[in-house]
């Protein structure tokens, strides 16, 4: 008896079997779509939300601010005159001016630098430093990784605000005289010293779940190194939970050097930042209550684009939130 299936196949002498599936492609567009990856997926996701749009725009603003703030404000930020001390936002200066006759529109649009750049670089500091630990804790395991997580405990169990105030105090007291290259430096290593533990146990964390897959397995079977595996493989795969935890430590960052600076342990004049901004004008707010309601509009609205920008990500890279 013979088998339909291989009836089916068999065809007349000269035909061949592509010959009938010609003409369903004729005519069709080919496809030259490469599959995309994780950040293609990613990409194509934040395209379409605006929020991620809104809060991009407000942080490349932001970022030209501090980058150039001359472009937004040419007044004088640092020097000002008594004779306008404390006077009413007019047409000279838009936002006022503070007890010293300064400029508090451009002190606001040059505070931005400082309070970027102590942000943008204590998280490049944490994300290295917490990176780092986390990947040699999480591959190595062991004693490596008991040692290295008690090491992240005793730093994570200091209090944030006490620890900062600890050493600010001792570095950056009163009559240390330090420039502000040093008193910015003091601040992001401050900052560094309280935060890499929390990177350390994400980095920790996703490196445990990652190195027992299949291709880090073949990868090792085939004779790969060490480096090679970390930086191949386990890298690639383990950034995305720090890229989106980094973007949103940035907007937490930029409120702790404001707070910091509020309560006079952070950034010290002639360094202008908004949080300075703020503890300069609480003694004036109910005769002037834009030099504080400016700073720490401008304050707040960075922060939350970074926080927005961060969920986002978030949003975007977790295949579960699609």
């Amino acid at each position: 008896m013979s088998d339909p299936s291989t009836a089916s196949v068999v065809s007349t002498p000269g035909a061949h079997p592509t010959d009938s599936a010609a003409p369903a492609t004729a005519g069709q567009p080919q496809s030259n779509d490469k599959p995309r990856g994780l950040l293609g997926d990613a990409w194509r996701d934040l395209r379409r939300k605006p929020l991620f749009w809104i809060s991009a725009t407000l942080i490349l603003i932001f970022l030209l601010m501090a980058a150039f703030p001359s472009l937004f404000a040419p007044g004088d930020a640092v020097n000002g005159s008594l004779s306008r001390s404390l006077d009413k936002p007019s047409a000279n200066g838009w936002f006022g001016y503070d007890v010293q006759g300064r400029d508090v529109y451009a002190r606001v649009i040059y505070g931005a630098r400082a309070s970027i750049v102590v942000a943008v670089l204590s998280v490049l500091g944490t994300l290295l430093i917490g990176g780092t630990m986390g990947i040699i804790a999480g591959y190595r395991g062991g004693w490596v990784d008991a040692l290295l997580s008690r090491i992240a405990d005793v730093f994570f169990g200091l209090p944030f605000v006490l620890g900062a105030i600890v050493i600010l105090t001792t570095f950056n007291g009163s009559g240390s005289g330090n420039s502000k290259a040093q008193i910015m430096g003091l601040v992001i290593a401050s900052l560094i010293v309280l935060s890499w533990p929390v990177v350390m146990r994400l980095m920790r964390s996703s490196v445990l779940a990652t190195k027992e897959a299949d291709y880090i397995v073949a990868a090792r079977a085939l004779g790969a190194g060490t480096g090679r595996i970390i930086l191949k493989h386990l890298l690639p795969n383990c950034l995305a939970p720090l890229l989106v935890y980094g973007t949103i430590m940035v907007g937490s960052f930029i409120g702790a050097e404001a707070t910091l600076s509020f309560l006079g342990v952070g950034l010290k004049s002639p360094v202008v930042s908004w949080g300075i901004m703020i503890s300069d004008g609480q003694n004036f707010v109910r005769v002037a209550p834009g030099l504080v309601f400016f700073p720490a509009a401008f304050l707040v609205t960075a922060v939350l684009s970074f926080v927005m920008l961060g969920e986002s990500v978030r949003e975007a890279l977790d295949p579960k939130l699609r």
